[in-house]
């Protein structure tokens, strides 16, 4: 009797064992709760995903690398998604999908805060490669809505040399 007892305990260390050790080597995988925001890893996600799908980044933190296309009033004052344009500015990114030439993802509304854009987006400019992250707060008309709470220009586009066609 006490050797049964003695070995149904140690299965049931086991098998907690086994199921705390899977626990942490998913743990990583998984996004973990932090409130009512799911936060995700550290690796960059698809604008293209995201757009594609939405409602499985609602209510989630994303980070994204992209290039900067040009500032914008889209998806402002938008009553089921609402941000005051007095308060906030949007901007968009570049496709990744398209390399040729430049189209805007316009599907991605992305809205910052104007006091966060005026101190860290004064010298951005088209084709400067940018990483930002945010919340998507949204998915009305079917497209992502992700207010940035950080955002840091990684790399300037180089200007072209137009000394020669200045006039002196």
């Amino acid at each position: 009797m006490m050797q049964k007892s003695n070995t149904l305990t140690k299965l049931k260390l086991i098998s907690l064992s086994t199921l705390l050790t899977l626990g942490l080597a998913y743990a990583p995988v998984y996004s973990q709760e932090q409130g009512s925001v799911k936060i995700l890893e550290s690796k960059s996600d698809s604008p293209i995903e995201i757009v594609a799908q939405p409602q499985n980044y609602l209510n989630h933190k994303v980070k994204i690398n992209a290039e900067f296309d040009k500032f914008s009033t889209l998806g402002l004052d938008y009553k089921p998604a609402f941000r005051d344009s007095q308060d906030y500015i949007s901007f968009l990114i570049k496709r990744e999908d398209v390399k040729d030439h430049t189209i805007p993802l316009s599907e991605m509304k992305i809205l910052i805060k104007r006091s966060l854009a005026e101190k860290n987006m004064m010298d951005v400019e088209t084709g400067d490669k940018i990483e930002f992250t945010g919340k998507v707060f949204s998915d009305a008309l079917n497209d992502p809505w992700l207010e940035v709470e950080n955002i840091k220009i990684l790399t300037v586009k180089k200007k072209k040399a137009d000394d020669k066609t200045k006039v002196k």
